[in-house]
């Protein structure tokens, strides 16, 4: 049974990590522009009088603390986003009220890790005979991690599940309110891998862009993936 009433922080070392993001999402320039967090509010001020599209783009800027902002470093947006844009349909470890940042030890993990659920979403979408899904590669780089070691824990319990998030969720919550920067975790979908969740961008150091991939639907399975550019 997965205890989550006491959790046990300690220091995880840093992350070379890796993520896919749909294309079709363009980097939010704002947190790019900026230095630090007066740098911001300034911009943030003068683009909201000229820019009605600002609020979409930025996403919801009460759900993180500006101090959590890895201001300066190189794809600050892509660090923040996942914090700004939650989906309410939550994750592995969140119910949805906060955003989580989730990296893979591999581009091959992140692939198996995305294409899975987005086999998944598609399959719920009727009617869709044929569509080209084109994902952004991205490497993160982070300093060391205050969180725990969910590792330690064997494969088969229960916060790894395939189908029930509700212990994986019940886990993160406990983690979050704790206090924890991140976890690291066996990846459910690419077994003996290992991924990672963060709680905050606060420990990323820089983000750079990889390379694209492209997801093939033939309206009943992603039949094909592939690479379709390499930086």
């Amino acid at each position: 049974m997965v205890k989550t009433s006491r959790p046990v922080l300690q220091a995880l070392e840093p992350v070379n990590g890796f993520r896919l993001v749909n294309s079709r999402f363009p980097p939010i320039n704002l947190f790019d522009d900026v230095a630090d967090e007066s740098e911001f509010e300034l911009l943030y001020q003068l683009q909201a009088l000229t820019n009605p599209r600002i609020q979409t783009e930025i996403g919801n800027l009460s759900l993180i603390r500006r101090s959590e902002i890895p201001f300066g470093i190189p794809g600050c947006s892509y660090a923040t986003s996942p914090f700004t844009h939650v989906n309410p349909q939550g994750s592995r470890f969140s119910d949805g009220q906060f955003g989580m940042l989730y990296l893979a030890d591999t581009v091959n993990t992140a692939i198996t890790e995305v294409g899975f659920h987005q086999q998944r979403y598609w399959s719920g979408v009727h009617g869709l005979d044929y569509d080209r899904l084109v994902f952004r590669g991205l490497k993160f780089k982070t300093g060391e991690i205050s969180g725990c070691d969910a590792t330690e824990l064997d494969p088969g319990d229960a916060i790894y599940d395939p189908e029930n998030y509700a212990p994986a969720r019940a886990f993160g919550h406990t983690l979050y309110k704790a206090g924890a920067e991140g976890l690291r975790y066996h990846s459910v979908r690419n077994p003996g891998a290992t991924c990672w969740g963060l709680f905050t961008p606060r420990p990323v150091k820089s983000v750079v862009q990889t390379s694209h991939f492209e997801f093939i639907w033939s309206g009943r399975t992603i039949s094909a993936i592939h690479r379709v550019s390499r930086v």
